[in-house]
């Protein structure tokens, strides 16, 4: 954090700086601006990681005094403003905040983007709408080695101050796609990956999946909403459903623990 650019000084919760920041908790303002928070230190230092991501950060004096020495490298004309705690309060959209918060461009990229980079393992989310979820699908996505994530019309916006945390800073890592028509799965077979739908009522299973070969192919999965899994239209364009297999008494799981399991059974058969 030593080397960003100089300092102002922001005492008021008015501030034109501050409510400009705060546009960015809406759907609406952040759709508007282009612009969204990460908000804490994991998140702001893999923000700041990325060139050209932050645009102004905000923290408080008492974060500044213990935080590391020599942060990463960032465009010398970066403002940070230094803070009260009442301030950051009002910029954060947490109800404590953890001493600092950036404003980010806009992350996100489009399918063409993403397809350009020859990804072989992507996850779609498809109706997706707990913030939670998203998020902790997309950093699961980033440990497990995948290239991409793919939301679709109707999912929850990944640049929501929740969704953001929960991705833990692995929202910078990797390509994210959003708004996303059913036709998105027609996309990704074209570019050479089978289309498999996470689902837990299918024939055949993961294991049964990987000892065919099928998961060692360039592999798009498709996970669905909390309440009803992978809606009809997607299970109608995949190439072919893979449940989890139950061993024990549970009836299913959550969205991002499926997403999870089926990601590194991919990725596992990707390795060998």
């Amino acid at each position: 954090m030593t080397r960003l650019g100089a300092a102002d000084v922001i005492d008021e919760p008015s501030h034109p700086r501050v409510r400009a920041a705060r546009r960015c908790h809406s759907a609406a303002g952040r759709a508007k601006t282009g612009r969204f928070l990460a908000e804490g230190p994991a998140s702001v230092r893999e923000a700041l990681a990325e060139p050209g991501v932050v645009i102004e950060v905000f923290a408080t004096e008492e974060w500044l005094a213990n935080a590391p020495a020599g942060g990463p490298g960032v465009d010398p004309d970066l403002t940070l403003h230094r803070v009260s705690e009442r301030v950051l309060a009002a910029v954060a959209e947490t109800r404590r905040p953890q001493g600092v918060v950036a404003v980010c461009r806009d992350v996100t990229v489009s399918l063409d983007a993403l397809l350009a980079c020859s990804p072989r393992l992507v996850v779609v989310l498809a109706e997706v709408r707990d913030p939670g979820n998203a998020g902790t699908i997309i950093r699961t996505a980033d440990a497990a080695g995948a290239d991409g994530v793919v939301l679709t019309t109707a999912s929850v916006d990944p640049l929501g101050g929740k969704c953001v945390r929960s991705t833990a800073g692995s929202l910078f890592h990797l390509p994210i796609v959003v708004g996303q028509p059913v036709e998105v799965l027609d996309r990704l077979r074209e570019a050479g990956f089978s289309v498999l739908a996470a689902h837990g009522s299918a024939s055949t299973d993961l294991v049964e999946a990987d000892s065919s070969g099928l998961l060692g192919r360039p592999t798009a999965w498709v996970v669905g909403n909390e309440a009803h899994g992978v809606p009809n239209a997607y299970l109608d364009a995949a190439d072919q459903a893979v449940r989890v297999p139950m061993h024990g008494r549970a009836e299913s799981l959550n969205v991002s623990v499926a997403a999870a399991v089926c990601l590194y059974a991919s990725a596992s058969a990707h390795r060998r």
